[in-house]
């Protein structure tokens, strides 16, 4: 299964040049079966990334372009009453299917916002008394511009608790930003063939939720959430959901890198991305202009290492 995962990370990284990184990490949440929000200018590519994922994957996909006057029926679904057979039937929303693109998701209402809640977490939709599954493999890329605030409804944080990342593209570096000007300057094709399936990706969801922790690890990543709650400079720490999320997200980037076993390095890897959005910082902290991630890193530093960690 991991050949199947390397060419789907291959392939994204033909057409999003330069961010090898991004890439890596979209994937490694995907392994580790959880969502991830984009959250950067636009012109970057979180569009295209996200096409070019569910291309890859072969998966169904579908955009809801998130707007102030969106229902929570536009993206659940809704049910139709017909005349010919007198009766009502579901028509399913755009949430119903594999890899769904919510594409600036803090323009729309928080009523709107949270009908992707239960899709999210428990990978279905109840509406009107019926409860039904999402198809497998769902996995959501939401987007968000974090420097337009006219017209946003920012996320609340039992929204944001239902990503396992929040990442940020970055602009390119000057070679790779040249690249895309040749490439896509003269027309050059976006589209990519499909490289693996959902299924092949499921058994490598299945695989890397196998790899074992022992305790010492267990006790490293609950030490990093404890210090999140302990300091005065963060209002609200990373709650056992969060803690749980790292371990997960730690045992997808170490299945990825070919390895049955996770190491502290791999818990230090994802944590910025993991837990960042988890954390709600004190008025003073957010004054100082310093990021959530950073601070995290900052965390990082101070909490002890283990240097002796079991492998199977």
């Amino acid at each position: 299964m991991r050949e199947a995962i390397q060419r789907l990370s291959d392939n994204v990284k033909k057409v999003l040049l330069g961010k090898d990184d991004v890439v890596d990490m979209v994937v490694t949440a995907l392994v580790a079966k959880g969502h991830v929000l984009l959250e950067d200018v636009p012109g970057l590519g979180k569009t295209l990334l996200a096409r070019t994922l569910a291309a890859s994957l072969d998966a169904t996909f579908r955009r809801i372009q998130f707007t102030p006057d969106l229902l929570p029926t536009d993206v659940t679904g809704v049910s139709i009453f017909d005349p010919a057979s007198r009766s009502f039937s579901f028509q399913p929303g755009p949430v119903f299917t594999e890899v769904l693109l919510a594409d600036e998701i803090n323009r729309t209402s928080p009523r709107t916002q949270s009908a992707l809640l239960e899709a999210m977490e428990e990978r279905q939709v109840t509406s009107e008394g019926a409860t039904r599954p999402l198809p497998p493999g769902f996995f959501v890329i939401a987007t968000q511009n974090p420097v337009e605030i006219a017209g946003n409804y920012p996320l609340p944080e039992a929204q944001l608790d239902r990503f396992l990342v929040r990442i940020a593209i970055g602009y390119p570096a000057p070679e790779d930003e040249a690249r895309i000007l040749e490439i896509h300057g003269r027309g050059g094709a976006t589209g990519v063939d499909p490289v693996t399936t959902i299924a092949e990706l499921e058994a490598a969801q299945r695989e890397a939720a196998a790899i074992p922790v022992g305790p010492v690890l267990r006790d490293y990543v609950v030490a990093i959430a404890r210090a999140t709650r302990e300091r005065d400079d963060i209002a609200l720490g990373v709650s056992p959901r969060g803690s749980l999320a790292l371990l997960r997200c730690a045992q997808a980037r170490a299945w990825c890198a070919g390895r049955d076993w996770v190491g502290p390095d791999d818990v230090k890897a994802v944590a910025p991305a993991v837990l960042g959005h988890r954390l709600v910082l004190s008025p003073q902290r957010e004054l100082s202009g310093q990021s959530p991630a950073s601070l995290v890193r900052e965390i990082l530093g101070e909490v002890p290492v283990p240097f002796e960690v079991e492998a199977p």
